[in-house]
């Protein structure tokens, strides 16, 4: 498996080579998301990738595995592997009543900090508890345009989740850091679809979440390479705040 290219504005601390790419995996499913296609979403964060020099972000609904923070610090490589669901989004992800954007998220260090200026993440902004008062997101990036590719199988079978007592694939997990477990698998019930590497921070809490009414139709008429509408679009989603960094205490994280 080839490293991820060095290339990268946003690719910043040196990987250890005594690290090896194929060790991790992080394998997440996607679908329809904040009352907004897949097929618009993979185009949204294109602009995200095209403007933020190939970084974009992800949200996620889970957290992550604790070792995750330790790797991000130690700069181990790890490719990100999305797969479309099988089944159908629920009705709350495609049509919820409200959609937050996010504003802020808790780096490796605990330094909460605005999201970069290109990317957008949103999210319906209630559960059944209540109010969403933080989301997660991968933190990625990839020089080759995000585009959903079809042919590649991928097994999650021959993988166990990299946290706790290695589990295998739990059909609720949506997003997961895996370790390989076995060279054969028993059957490919899905595609590799995107791929992407880990970069920054890799899998973040976000926080700071504001009531948003995207237009997505104006999104979709983009074209991928109008990276200046898209960040003036962008921040005007996210209130066009910039707020400063600030510490979070470790009992708050995840």
């Amino acid at each position: 498996m080839t490293f991820i290219p060095t290339s990268y504005e946003i690719v910043r601390k040196p990987r250890p080579r005594s690290l090896r790419a194929e060790e991790y995996l992080c394998w997440s499913r996607m679908q329809a998301e904040a009352g907004q296609g897949l097929e618009a979403i993979i185009h949204r964060k294109e602009l995200e990738r095209r403007s933020g020099g190939g970084l974009f972000c992800w949200g996620v609904g889970n957290a992550p595995a604790v070792v995750t923070r330790s790797l991000a610090r130690l700069g181990q490589p790890i490719e990100v592997i999305f797969s479309v669901m099988k089944g159908r989004p629920k009705q709350v992800d495609v049509a919820p009543a409200r959609v937050v954007a996010w504003r802020r998220y808790i780096d490796a260090e605990g330094i909460v900090r605005p999201l970069p200026a290109n990317v957008l993440v949103t999210s319906r902004a209630d559960t059944a508890a209540g109010p969403k008062t933080k989301h997660f997101a991968l933190m990625c990036a990839s020089v080759e345009p995000l585009t959903i590719r079809r042919g590649e199988p991928f097994d999650p079978s021959m993988y166990r989740n990299a946290g706790g007592s290695g589990a295998p694939v739990g059909a609720s997990q949506v997003t997961a850091l895996l370790k390989r477990a076995s060279s054969e698998g028993r059957s490919a019930d899905y595609e590799v679809n995107l791929r992407a590497w880990l970069v920054e921070s890799y899998w973040v809490q976000l926080v700071d979440p504001i009531i948003c009414s995207p237009d997505f139709e104006a999104i979709n008429r983009l074209s991928s390479n109008d990276t200046e509408t898209w960040m003036h679009f962008a921040q005007a989603m996210r209130g066009g705040d910039r707020q400063i960094d600030s510490v979070v205490p470790p009992a708050l994280l995840f």
